[in-house]
């Protein structure tokens, strides 16, 4: 029975069945549907693009403000901060040991050349003086005897050289005293003012120690450090102007350009003497110079008009030919409260005052000449600074070439200019 079963059972199909292949026919149309709206978009163009293209407009060309700036000559200023240092500076130094007898100046004398400053006790070297005479009779006895007795035939010339060499031993004894008398006076070496002096009567001093100080500060010479990009503008012989930090000003003269640098720092070492007549300048004291190197063309702008290009490079845009922007770079030669002066622009140029941070190198704008009344940054604010004043206000920097009256930099690049 189960084998009757088995053979009775049929696998269902129902390919046969009425409607069973619908499903493709619709799955198969869709897709074909979904392929044909894709790709009408390559056979059929669009509709809207030719009109959109049609209603564009042309952009309107940006509205900048300008002005008319024309360039100035003004003077390159190397700027540099210095100390003030003494013609001379010596110690004073005991020629002689023993005792001090007499001081006969007090610190902070104004000392002539060659003046007494104190005195030893002369009585060992009187002694010693008078001694070496004696030496000195008795060894001339000698010669004269040793030569007389030559003459008769009596003696040798041995006998004459010994005598003659005793007297030689004699008279140097003699001068060696004499010079001995000499040094128990302590003399000034040169003009100048005692700056120490550390001896009293009664003490004893040893030979070659020192018991003061002498300086001689007139002239003065100030010290200053050169960086190497200035060391070409600074030349032996030209003037510069001294401002000292007592408010006391004066002009000198680059008398020493070093021409080796400095190991650590790359500067090099140059001196400017000051005359100091009456040493009203004290020695030691700071001060900052100003030396005139050229002159070179500037413009007078605000900071507010720089801009800088995609490169990161500063410069100014001006409106030139066709109203065309143009950018130019530049350099700041000069900082001061109301403006900078800039190199790099033509002799005459119309600046981008307002809008330069809107517009770009080659566009075109509609420029707007700015009133005659508005403040014209091709003006400084300050009037024309004097030598007097400009000594009596010191511009900032150090070491470097600056442009003008006043100026601005590690212990210290910039340039300073005047008009």
């Amino acid at each position: 029975m189960n084998e009757t079963l088995k053979t009775d059972r049929q696998t269902l199909r129902f390919e046969s069945d009425a409607g069973s292949s619908r499903s493709r026919w619709v799955a198969g149309g869709l897709a074909v549907a979904i392929i044909g709206w894709m790709g009408s978009g390559y056979i059929l163009p669009s509709e809207s693009a030719e009109p959109v293209a049609k209603s564009a407009t042309p952009v309107k060309a940006v509205s900048v403000a300008v002005r008319q700036s024309r360039a100035q000559q003004i003077e390159q200023v190397f700027v540099a901060e210095g100390q003030a240092l003494p013609d001379r500076d010596t110690a004073i130094r005991a020629e002689i040991s023993g005792q001090i007898k007499e001081v006969l100046v007090a610190k902070g004398a104004d000392l002539e050349a060659g003046q007494v400053i104190a005195r030893f006790d002369t009585t060992t070297r009187q002694s010693d003086l008078t001694r070496a005479k004696e030496e000195l009779n008795r060894a001339q006895r000698e010669f004269d005897n040793a030569q007389a007795l030559l003459n008769r035939g009596v003696s040798t010339v041995d006998r004459v050289a010994q005598a003659q060499a005793t007297l030689a031993a004699a008279q140097a004894g003699v001068a060696s005293a004499q010079d001995a008398i000499e040094n128990t006076e302590i003399r000034a070496p040169f003009a100048g003012r005692l700056e120490a002096l550390d001896i009293n009567e009664g003490e004893i001093v040893q030979n070659a120690s020192d018991i003061g100080r002498i300086v001689d500060n007139t002239p003065l010479s100030i010290r200053i450090q050169i960086p190497q990009q200035s060391l070409q503008d600074i030349k032996v012989g030209q003037t510069a102007e001294v401002s000292f930090i007592t408010g006391i000003t004066s002009t000198g003269t680059v008398s020493f350009v070093g021409t080796s640098a400095n190991a650590e720092t790359r500067t090099f070492t140059a001196d400017i003497d000051v005359p100091n007549a009456d040493g009203t300048i004290p020695a030691g004291i700071s001060a900052q110079l100003r030396i005139p190197t050229g002159t070179l063309t500037a413009h007078f702008v605000s900071p507010a008009i720089l801009s800088l290009d995609t490169d990161g490079t500063l410069g100014i845009k001006t409106v030139e030919g066709a109203n065309k922007v143009t950018f130019h770079e530049v350099a700041i030669v000069r900082a001061q409260t109301d403006g900078i002066w800039i190199s790099g622009l033509p002799e005459t140029a119309q600046i981008i005052t307002i809008g330069q941070g809107f517009v770009n190198d080659g566009e075109t704008v509609d420029p707007t000449i700015q009133n005659d009344d508005a403040k014209n940054d091709d003006t400084p604010a300050q009037p024309p600074v004097t030598a007097a004043s400009k000594a009596k206000t010191p511009a900032k920097g150090n070491g470097q070439i600056i442009g003008g009256d006043v100026g601005a930099a590690p212990a210290g690049s910039t340039q300073e200019a005047k008009q």
